[in-house]
């Protein structure tokens, strides 16, 4: 499994990177050198297994930088596989990566997304040493509701109360509530178009059908939508934050990445909108995502304590 998986992303680097010849070729012997672990399951609830995939480069040197990257799909479909070949741009960067799924809408709604995203930071940091992660330069990067998770997973504390079904096997839980024996940080943040303010989504004109379905018929459903909105989530404590949105964005307001950018901006927190002129849910044509990555490549050389520039 491991090989058949790594094979097929050795061939769509190929065909990706097809334009220039030398640089397909270098980096596609490159990806034979990377370690492919998939499914390992990182934390269980509801008689679910969140799973999530793990890529490393070669063993030995120093520790690495490691991107989590997040799917997305409204928290109600999509699923970590549909987003390989996101992972390797940052493999090419030398990175690490961590493809991870949760739960979706029908097995649990809101918050679990978030809680599953929340765990599977804590186990990146738990299983550091073992992967050879550098702790101190994680990425979190999502699209959609993906882009949602990645925020929320990034701009959370352990002291918001999402983390306590979060523990290793060495926690100290009989001392300690589970997700509190350490508070993991992120260093950066990519979002591409991800919900910043999730009340708007099930509320007024902005309601989408995906949103409301996640928050479910809860009781207390606008208080849920409030706590996991990374738009109040915003502090000085921040890690820095590179948004990507179309302005003509149908399924998530545009408005909802200025707001974001705005209350960055106020509290102090190192932050980039790209915005996508004419662009809608993705779906940026091939020289739009070039620059896109560019950007992406430049901000990480900017916030992250080794420069990103393979």
């Amino acid at each position: 499994m491991r090989k058949l998986l790594l094979a097929a992303i050795v061939l769509l680097a190929f065909s990706s990177f097809a334009q220039n010849n030398n640089d397909a070729a270098a980096f596609t012997v490159s990806l034979w050198g990377y370690h492919v672990e998939p499914n390992i399951v990182y934390h269980t609830a509801n008689n679910y297994q969140d799973r999530l995939d793990v890529y490393t480069p070669p063993a030995g040197g120093a520790p690495t930088p490691v991107a989590i990257i997040i799917h997305g799909g409204g928290w109600i479909a999509g699923k970590k596989e549909e987003r390989v070949m996101e992972v390797m741009p940052y493999l090419q960067m030398g990175f690490a990566a961590v493809n991870v799924e949760y739960r979706m809408a029908d097995v649990s709604p809101a918050p679990a997304a978030v809680v599953d995203c929340r765990c599977a930071l804590h186990w990146v940091v738990a299983n550091a040493k073992k992967y050879n992660f550098d702790v101190n330069r994680i990425v979190v990067m999502g699209g959609s509701a993906g882009g949602h998770l990645a925020l929320t997973t990034g701009m959370l504390t352990s002291a918001a109360g999402f983390d306590r079904e979060c523990w290793a096997a060495d926690d100290p839980v009989w001392k300690k509530t589970g997700g509190t024996a350490g508070d993991p940080h992120v260093a950066a943040i990519v979002n591409w178009f991800g919900i910043t303010d999730v009340l708007d989504e099930i509320h007024g004109p902005n309601t989408k059908g995906y949103a409301v379905i996640w928050i479910g018929d809860q009781p207390n459903a606008d208080e849920i939508a409030k706590r996991v909105s990374p738009i109040n989530m915003v502090s000085k404590d921040n890690p820095p934050i590179l948004t990507i949105h179309g302005d003509h964005d149908e399924l998530v307001p545009y408005s909802q990445a200025v707001r974001l950018k705005q209350e960055l901006d106020q509290a102090g927190v190192p932050n980039q909108l790209y915005t996508v002129v004419g662009g809608n849910h993705g779906g940026f044509s091939p020289e739009e995502m070039q620059k896109i990555w560019a950007t992406i490549r430049q901000f990480l050389n900017q916030n992250l304590k080794t420069p990103a520039t393979k």
